[in-house]
């Protein structure tokens, strides 16, 4: 064999050996990056099992502690029928219906209560001169306890107030989309739950409301009482017209539609009075902040370095 030839050989030797040490590489580079990839989606797996874990206990721990508040709250007779029944509709405005809701309710009042009424009498010894009456340590008891019994109350109130926002914020577009169902066709079951399952992602009160009505039609109850139920839950003006609107156009055959579209642009017509009538009395609520803290700063930088000169000057 002549020098060539080895030469040749020895070239393609060396290039064979070149391409198995870079597929060896590419194999170990690509066995590593499996390797790794697959400890990351165990470590994902074994975090997302962790934390649905958590979720489940954390859950469960809250559904034992209302069931413990809600015992307290069925032992206690802290409230005759009428004021229970009453209590009822404003968890029903609020969004609570399960049947032991008034019953934590009622509980929820006591507990937190008595945990005031118990940090009243732990701090009221240390309030100076006044702490060692015993009579003070009373009524700040009574006192405690009487503002842990409305703090419930004000909180639920608080709640029915910003629910009953969102809801007239998306009525309009509620009577627009049961206008376009109304026009497709659809029956007022079919309707109002495709109305609800429209609105679910925007507004998820009013697409409660809807959902319960549309269940409650479905069940076989009239539509004017399960209409009426619905008023009284949200308990909004505009919520009775649409309610009203819907009952006369069963009862008299008119269309239901035309009578859907008339409220519609009613309502926003009442949104945009009310959006108007809150930047007028803008100006005038801005007056008094601007008083107290714009004024005197504009005061400061314009009459302070005339104020330090005379200072100066007649130092």
């Amino acid at each position: 064999m002549n020098a060539p030839d080895t030469d040749t050989a020895t070239k393609l030797a060396l290039l064979i050996v070149l391409i198995g040490a870079v597929l060896l590489i590419l194999l170990r580079t690509g066995s590593t990056r499996h390797r790794i990839a697959q400890r990351v989606r165990q470590a994902t797996v074994r975090g997302a099992a962790d934390s649905a874990a958590d979720e489940r206990a954390l859950a469960n721990m809250r559904q034992r502690l209302a069931r413990r508040v809600a015992l307290i709250g069925e032992r206690v007779p802290l409230l005759n029928a009428f004021q229970r029944e009453k209590l009822a509709q404003q968890l029903a405005s609020a969004g609570f219906r399960d049947r032991r809701t008034v019953a934590g309710m009622v509980g929820l009042k006591i507990v937190v209560g008595s945990l005031l009424a118990l940090v009243a009498i732990l701090l009221g010894a240390h309030v100076p001169r006044l702490g060692e009456h015993f009579v003070f340590r009373v009524f700040m008891m009574a006192g405690a306890f009487l503002g842990g019994m409305i703090a419930p109350e004000s909180m639920l109130g608080f709640r029915i107030r910003r629910r009953q926002k969102a809801i007239a914020s998306c009525l309009p577009d509620a009577l627009d989309l049961l206008v376009i169902c109304t026009n497709a066709g659809n029956s007022l079951v079919v309707a109002i739950k495709r109305v609800a399952h429209e609105l679910a992602p925007i507004c998820e009160p009013l697409a409660d409301e809807f959902s319960v009505t549309a269940d409650e039609l479905q069940l076989g109850t009239d539509s004017a009482t399960a209409l009426r139920n619905m008023a009284a839950r949200v308990g909004l003006p505009s919520v009775r017209g649409l309610v009203t609107t819907l009952i006369q156009s069963q009862q008299y055959g008119t269309p239901i539609t035309q009578s859907l579209r008339m409220l519609s642009r009613a309502e926003r017509a009442a949104q945009i009075f009310t959006l108007e009538e809150k930047a007028a009395k803008l100006a005038p609520k801005m007056t008094l902040p601007m008083m107290l803290f714009v004024l005197p700063t504009v005061g400061l930088i314009s009459a302070g370095p005339a104020v330090i000169r005379l200072l100066a000057v007649f130092k």
